[in-house]
């Protein structure tokens, strides 16, 4: 990412003829938000005494205390490709802060820099993160709405004509190499209509504002391909859901901290501590890293999602994977995330899992090499392997219950996010629903 200054951003806005800046923020439900301002209003927004009417952001502060301040991150400029012309568009990230100067401890943004400071704290420098973000294409109507109708028939990495979202992954790859990012690769996915594009590893921040980024460019791309893209995690029943496997490494001043040449699979003390935490607080950051009532129809057995609480560095099952690569390249992948998750804090409340592993020197169960998926339920508990929690109400009864996890979120984020997803689940408890009219209805 370049470095920037106030005078560089003066400076790139006039050369680029930009004529609008979006000060772009993140709620605690992960919905990007943004206050628009013309480019006569730079100078003020970099000064950052731009304000907004933060009691009207879903969990963030009483009506009586609404005023925030936006600070925008310099080195989050960028020109969006696709306004090109005489009303062109940049974007500017912001932290929020309150009026006397102080970090909004609701910014899920400026939570995530908390826990970091944390790591720094244990003598780590970087916390890397490589998101491999999944979607679904759906075809709109003559309304511009969007319809349950895919836009193609595509598997596993196949090609047009099968793969008509070809072009329009293309597409996106191409503004997003315009804007900066480096794409390692892009494929269709195993369901039929769901694609992945995956872009180089960054440190967590810088890869969590890519990941509200990358969803803004793929939604506003497939718009003009006349779809709907959808980071929805199972939006059809039948098929695999969509992911956002997390690979993440922890640094010391460049060095790989969970490589280790000599150690069992070459995997560091450190590492394995680390992974011991995930697993031990797995069931408790379920309900931030898989945040909707949705989120858990993706978390059943047969369709390539992690339902089970164990590590593997051969099969693909279980909830950690060990990828095969080496040296710098060593990383532990969670695979239960998905797309819906706010990245801020799904890599909050990781990262503090991991660090309570390598605080409290923890190990790891034994490693999980078989199909978890044939494993009947006396074959798991034999092999001490717990299921992730299978709904939200109970994703939520294990986050209330863990303080380490409570932490990771902050007092503020914790109760708001709570009290938003209790009334979430409620509002789909007492729903009925058309399968239960379908098997009762005509039957009682």
């Amino acid at each position: 990412m370049s470095k920037y200054s106030r005078e560089d951003i003066m400076r790139l806005a006039k050369e680029q003829n930009v004529n609008f800046i979006r000060l772009q923020f993140t709620d605690i439900l992960g919905t990007i938000k943004n206050v628009e301002i013309p480019v006569s209003q730079l100078e003020k927004a970099l000064d950052n005494k731009m304000m907004f009417d933060g009691s009207s952001i879903e969990g963030f502060v009483r009506i009586e205390e609404s005023d925030m301040n936006l600070y925008p991150d310099l080195d989050t400029w960028v020109v969006f490709p696709w306004t090109a012309g005489d009303g062109k568009v940049a974007r500017l990230i912001c932290d929020i802060y309150n009026p006397d100067g102080t970090p909004f401890e609701g910014d899920p943004r400026n939570n995530l820099k908390r826990v970091l400071k944390e790591m720094e704290e244990l003598g780590f420098t970087d916390f890397n993160l490589g998101p491999e973000p999944e979607f679904f294409l759906f075809k709109l109507d003559v309304n511009g709405n969007p319809t349950l109708e895919l836009n193609d028939k595509g598997g596993y990495f196949d090609l047009a004509p099968t793969d008509l979202g070809e072009n329009c992954r293309r597409d996106i790859v191409i503004e997003l190499e315009a804007m900066g990012y480096e794409i390692e690769a892009s494929h269709h996915e195993v369901a039929p209509g769901q694609h992945e594009i995956d872009f180089k590893y960054a440190d967590a921040v810088t890869a969590c504002d890519d990941i509200q980024t990358f969803k803004l460019v793929v939604k506003t791309i497939a718009r003009k391909h006349g779809l709907h893209a959808t980071f929805m995690p199972k939006p059809l029943f039948g098929v695999n859901g969509s992911g956002m496997h997390c690979n993440m490494s922890l640094f010391k001043n460049g060095v790989n901290s969970f490589f280790d040449e000599n150690a069992s699979q070459q995997l560091s003390e450190t590492a394995m501590q680390f992974m011991a935490g995930t697993l031990k607080h797995a069931s408790a950051f379920t309900a931030v890293t898989n945040p909707t009532v949705n989120s858990y129809k993706r978390l059943v057995p047969g369709y390539e999602a992690p339902c089970y609480i164990a590590w593997s560095a051969r099969n693909r099952s279980p909830l950690i994977r060990i990828p095969a690569s080496r040296g710098l390249s060593t990383r532990v992948e969670v695979r239960s995330v998905d797309p819906a998750a706010n990245p801020y804090l799904a890599m909050a409340v990781l990262l503090s899992a991991g660090l309570d592993g390598i605080k409290n020197k923890l190990t790891p169960p034994k490693a999980i090499d078989r199909n978890i998926y044939v494993m009947d339920k006396e074959e798991r508990e034999e092999a001490g392997i717990k299921d992730l929690p299978g709904t939200l109400f109970s994703a939520l009864e294990e986050l209330k219950k863990d303080e380490v996890i409570i932490n990771s979120l902050g007092g503020h984020i914790f109760e708001h996010f709570v009290e938003a997803k209790e009334i979430e689940w409620d509002m789909f408890r007492t729903q009925v629903h058309p399968w239960e009219r379908e098997q009762y209805l005509e039957m009682y």
